[in-house]
């Protein structure tokens, strides 16, 4: 972590020594603040034809709306996430949208900002240039709507929303969020897809509970008596899921090869031994604290490079000896910008 003021010439020279022996530089300042101090992706591509310079903004660095400033819900709101999420009609008569929680667009934005550096450094492996990416966390928003925008191109239909289940152009669907016996909740995720030998596992299985109802009838060997009955069977499953806990229903089904999952509290989730058996947790040193913190780790295991959280996150200007030191400045000089609040 260093610190490090652009404003002041001496910062911006320094930053451009910083850039020029880097590969990509990504940037989230507000539009147009960068060029305005010279280091824009014209100043700074033209010194270094080579440089992949990404650029990720709220509403991007082009358009009408490049000003505007964002949190998490405008762009859930603006991007199209928030009009397919929440309680459908049925279930409660206009309710609001309701946003998902935890950053989504930020993470959204940063996710297609490092596909578009990956094509980035692809292509310039065969034409040995860089280029300028400017991504807008809006647009990527609007991208990650699933089949919302298809369908509008494609029927004029809009997606309406669902409770628990995946927003759709029509309504109703059968219900897929049960409750169970301790009072936490189940997705148990069915639709005209469901073939006669599956709905025969489920029977099956809930016939040893005494639930099974009809299910086992010889009607649904006919793949479309299961379209026709949904609604039937989705009855027949909430008339179920409250004679057991959530997670029997969620073990129960999955050993029988049926994707339904348990809605669990983070105090389940962190315990659970599948994260434990594959090492995901990582013990991180935090020596200005003196102690020791549990880090999520990767999202895979990589087998010949690993990857995982191997430090804590930097302190402000923690670095700063230590990288300008690497640009040949010596210790008087670091003491001085550091004293005129340059770094």
């Amino acid at each position: 972590g260093v610190t490090l003021d652009l404003e002041d010439p001496r910062g911006a020279e320094l930053f451009r020594t910083l850039v020029a022996g880097a590969d990509v530089l990504l940037e989230t300042t507000r539009p147009g603040t960068l060029p305005a101090l010279g280091l824009g992706p014209e100043e700074l591509r033209g010194a270094d034809p080579e440089l992949i310079y990404c650029s990720l903004s709220p509403f991007g660095q082009e358009g009408p709306w490049r000003d505007y400033i964002a949190t998490d819900l405008v762009h859930m709101a603006a991007g199209g996430q928030m009009a397919s999420s929440g309680y459908d009609e049925d279930e409660a008569p206009d309710a609001p949208p309701i946003a998902p929680g935890g950053g989504n667009a930020w993470h959204i934005g940063g996710h297609y900002a490092l596909l578009a550096i990956a094509t980035a450094l692809l292509d310039r492996e065969f034409t040995g240039e860089g280029q300028f990416l400017d991504v807008s966390i809006h647009d990527a928003c609007a991208l990650t709507t699933e089949m919302a925008v298809p369908i509008y191109f494609a029927t004029g239909r809009e997606l309406r929303r669902q409770t628990g289940r995946h927003a759709a152009w029509s309504l109703p669907r059968p219900r897929t969020q049960f409750q169970c016996a301790d009072g936490k909740y189940v997705n148990a995720m069915f639709n005209q897809r469901l073939s006669p030998p599956q709905l025969r596992s489920i029977g099956e299985w809930l016939d040893h509970y005494g639930a099974a109802d009809d299910l086992l009838h010889e009607r649904f060997a006919e793949q479309q008596q299961i379209v026709e009955e949904q609604n039937h069977i989705s009855d027949v499953l909430r008339d179920f899921f409250p004679n057991v806990p959530a997670e029997e229903a969620y073990r129960g089904a999955q050993e029988r090869s049926h994707a339904w999952g348990a809605v669990r509290s983070l105090d389940e989730i962190l315990p659970d031994p599948h994260w434990e058996d594959r090492g995901y947790w990582q013990e991180i040193e935090h020596p200005e604290l003196g102690e020791r913190f549990r880090y999520s780790g990767a999202w895979g295991i990589w087998s010949e490079t690993p990857l995982g959280t191997t430090r804590r996150a930097p302190l402000t200007g923690e670095h700063n000896a230590e990288v300008y030191g690497a640009l040949g400045l010596d210790a008087d000089e670091i003491e001085v910008l550091a004293r005129d609040g340059v770094i």
